[in-house]
């Protein structure tokens, strides 16, 4: 069913007084690690791409965090592999006939099984929608076990939550001190292809988060209720008192102040009523979805980035990125059970969206793509795994050159050339050159690979031609 057309001034015009949300949660996130300081410089970013691009695409990123057992998710078919895979994993091995059978086309015949929860997205990889990224991680450059045994240039805080959530998000292996993501960076080559500039291009679900934070602009946060704008707290109420607050705020607002962080936090202010008012109206008025979503928050959250993408006519955005913090996956504890459970929700959440993309007819325009922290080391610890390095990543949508395994699936043996100790795998493919496959598929140029992912020139060469991994066409 095709939604109703506007043009800008009518689509304004139905906005009215009672639409003017405020976007809190943004105007919070703008106020801290130097959110105002990238506010007062806004004006005078440049134009690092060019404004023609006419076509649609989405990137979602779905951070899988506190570290996802991806050994678990992705297992080894193969008589000895498999045997190398269960002698390691012991009492958290998933059993061989459990698993679900893949028919990857470009690992030499060698087979591969899925998490048993996981049948939706067994039948879209083996479509060709879905594909794996093997033992990918942040590296500061291709790294040696040897390398690692002497300390040599690792990234800072291996093993460290924090830390390596923070460095997936930034592409930033040794800085200390990171305020920009590299899809924030992203967002800075691209967000003036968008033919509207009062709503950013990065999307962020619930919170703000490092990964959208960029230089010269910055995330706009929704919920994943009703129409998807976060209100003030009192702002769409019509008693003396509100209305009073709101003409004040407005008349704070009008004045021009001559510091320029006031007049920064000013249009900031205002900038957030007016990504309320027209991001809340263009989701009302968007293309209905039927396709069906479960209740978990990554459902609900999948299922409103579904719907922001159905109004993207309405918020005239050819290019949107979309971050999900899937929370959960820090099993230190009953891994089988829990981590079956997240595997399930992931499952159910993925293939929904893909089948909200087809319906919306928009799935060769949208990838979405996992990061987590690390991966888990195959030893357990009784009952669950510790933090490990090495994981793998998934890749889903039409674009994708689906039914494969990119780089370099490691044998799961433990006192491998790529062990650190207890299956702890150093990184084969790093999460650079994920990251530079995405962006180009995005519309980034090799030369805009400079700013975005600085790190990326120690694994590959955009001169060279082609893509870093071909997961995506």
């Amino acid at each position: 069913m095709s939604h109703k057309q506007y043009d800008r001034r009518t689509f304004m015009e139905k906005l009215g007084l009672g639409c003017a949300h405020v976007g809190a949660t943004t105007l919070l996130s703008g106020l801290t690690n130097m959110g105002l300081l990238n506010s007062a410089a806004a004006a005078n970013k440049p134009a690092f791409s060019s404004p023609n691009m006419m076509d649609y695409k989405a990137l979602v990123g779905v951070l899988l965090g506190g570290g996802n057992d991806s050994f678990n998710m992705l297992v080894p078919l193969d008589d000895e592999p498999y045997e190398d895979y269960r002698a390691s994993r012991t009492t958290v091995a998933l059993p061989k006939e459990d698993l679900l059978p893949l028919d990857p086309t470009n690992t030499g015949g060698r087979r591969f099984g899925l998490h048993p929860n996981m049948p939706k997205l067994q039948a879209l990889f083996n479509e060709g929608h879905v594909s794996f990224v093997a033992n990918c991680g942040v590296l500061q450059e291709p790294t040696t076990l040897e390398q690692y045994n002497r300390r040599e240039n690792l990234p800072i805080g291996l093993f460290s939550h924090s830390h390596q959530s923070d460095r997936w998000q930034t592409s930033l292996p040794r800085e200390v001190l990171q305020s920009e993501g590299w899809g924030g960076r992203l967002a800075d080559v691209l967000q003036q292809n968008n033919e509207n500039q009062d709503v950013s291009l990065s999307i962020a679900l619930g919170s703000s988060n490092l990964f959208q934070r960029g230089r010269t602009t910055q995330s706009y946060t929704i919920n994943n209720t009703d129409n998807g704008s976060i209100l003030i707290n009192g702002s769409n109420q019509t008693n003396f008192y509100e209305t009073l607050k709101r003409a004040t705020l407005d008349d704070i607002l009008e004045v021009n102040h001559q510091n320029i962080l006031k007049n920064a936090y000013a249009d900031l202010v205002t900038g957030s009523r007016t990504n309320g008012a027209q991001f809340g109206a263009a989701i009302a008025s968007g293309q209905s979805i039927t396709t069906s979503f479960g209740r978990s928050s990554l459902d609900r959250d999948l299922r409103m980035v579904a719907r922001t993408i159905a109004a993207r006519d309405l918020l005239q955005m050819s290019r949107q990125s979309f971050f999900i913090l899937a929370r959960g996956f820090d099993n230190h504890d009953d891994v089988l059970s829990s981590h079956g459970g997240l595997m399930a929700r992931l499952d159910d959440g993925l293939s929904s969206f893909f089948e909200a993309m087809l319906e919306l007819g928009v799935a060769d325009q949208v990838t979405l793509f996992t990061m987590s922290d690390f991966g888990r080391k195959l030893i357990t610890n009784g009952d669950g795994t510790d933090h490990a390095w090495g994981g793998n990543a998934l890749t889903m949508g039409g674009a994708v050159n689906g039914g494969r395994i990119y780089g370099e699936y490691p044998d799961l043996y433990l006192g491998s050339s790529l062990d650190t100790g207890g299956g702890r795998f150093v990184p084969t493919t790093s999460a650079d050159e994920y990251f530079a496959e995405l962006a180009l598929w995005f519309g980034a140029s090799g030369a805009d690979l400079e700013y975005i992912l600085p790190n990326l020139e120690n694994f590959w060469d955009y001169r060279s031609g082609g893509t870093p991994l071909g997961f995506l066409s």
